[in-house]
């Protein structure tokens, strides 16, 4: 669903690689708990029920959109929702954030890990891109993502978040034919589920390898590259597609190589070192440090300069965060780094 306008607007130029009248910005939880307005809707439903139910996933999506004045809205959603009908039995547990309580743990459990291929079961998801894309400004693209193949692993394996990756890794080491086979079930079932969120509505898609960091240049080619790539490839044809990762800059090279049309980068990177690795292939989304946000204007407004700055003279920069804004921010830093960047992109 790519009208004229949409085509047309700052953030898709920007993907194409074409001239822009100043740098798109979007914000990684642009709908979070930092925002008054999310959390006056937060407060009354439990976060799976928000995330599950159309109409207000939609609302939070559009109000975060609106009163941060970005170049994109994101889908309010969360990684781990379409493991459930994989067969995956998630939680949303206070104060400790999602925690799996049957994680595959040998490699027999393979055996009740269902590749997703029905995908009634996430309609919720498909209901509020259309709620979303309806209400809308016409010149402002709509978002869809989705965990990465590793990223999605890690949280099956290890039930939950993890320091050491113990599980993941053992399964790595000593079990590639079912790690593989794990992988190939989840990048398959992503694929098909980011096709039809684009088809619902979605401009482009986000692919999220927040843990991939992890792991070490060896382990990533050979255990996570693979997969990753054969997930962007298919997306390629029929959807833009941002790939993020976040925690190690070994890895940008293989990043790179796995593709996509922005390469989304942390804080962790010199951007315009990123810029003469990629040349010409394509646009980089990035990368402010989310806690600079808690710096004074003057030090948040100077840091985003220099990203501004290396970027200068690269058709393709769409400013972000290196990841998400945290709850403790003030919202008005959010609000006066979009006018910033908006002002300072224009010069």
């Amino acid at each position: 669903m790519m009208t004229t306008e949409l085509a047309d607007s700052r953030f898709m130029r920007a993907v194409r690689r074409e001239a822009t009248d100043t740098t798109p910005i979007w914000i990684m939880r642009q709908a979070g708990r930092y925002l008054p307005e999310y959390m006056a809707v937060r407060s009354k439903v439990t976060f799976l029920e928000l995330c599950e139910t159309p109409a207000l996933a939609a609302e939070v999506t559009l109000t975060a959109r609106e009163v941060l004045d970005v170049d994109a809205a994101i889908l309010f959603a969360d990684l781990l929702p379409m493991l459930r009908p994989m067969g995956i039995d998630l939680e949303y547990a206070k104060g400790e954030g999602p925690v799996i309580h049957n994680p595959l743990r040998a490699p027999a459990d393979l055996q009740r890990f269902r590749e997703l291929e029905d995908l009634s079961s996430l309609g919720f998801v498909y209901d509020a891109i259309r709620l979303i894309r309806k209400d809308l400004p016409g010149n402002i693209p709509l978002l869809g993502f989705a965990g990465a193949p590793f990223t999605l692993a890690s949280y099956v394996l290890e039930g939950g978040g993890s320091r050491n990756y113990l599980h993941t890794k053992r399964w790595m080491y000593n079990h590639p034919e079912e790690w593989h086979e794990l992988m190939g079930r989840l990048a398959r079932t992503i694929v098909r589920y980011l096709l039809a969120q684009a088809a619902a509505g979605c401009q482009a898609v986000q692919i999220f390898d927040s843990w991939a960091g992890c792991l070490s240049p060896w382990d990533y080619r050979e255990f996570v590259l693979p997969h990753t790539k054969a997930v962007i490839q298919e997306l390629m044809p029929h959807v833009a597609v941002i790939n993020f990762m976040t925690g190690n800059p070994a890895l940008l090279t293989m990043q790179n190589e796995a593709g996509g049309s922005l390469l989304g980068i942390d804080w962790r990177h010199d951007i315009g070192d990123v810029w003469k690795l990629v040349g010409d292939s394509k646009g980089i989304q990035g990368n402010l440090d989310p806690l600079i946000l808690e710096a004074d204007l003057p030090i948040l407004k100077a840091k985003a300069d220099a990203i501004l700055e290396a970027s200068r003279g690269h058709r393709g920069h769409v400013f972000n965060l290196g990841h998400g804004v945290y709850p403790e921010v003030d919202p008005e830093k959010v609000k006066e780094l979009v006018r910033h960047v908006h002002e300072s992109g224009a010069r």
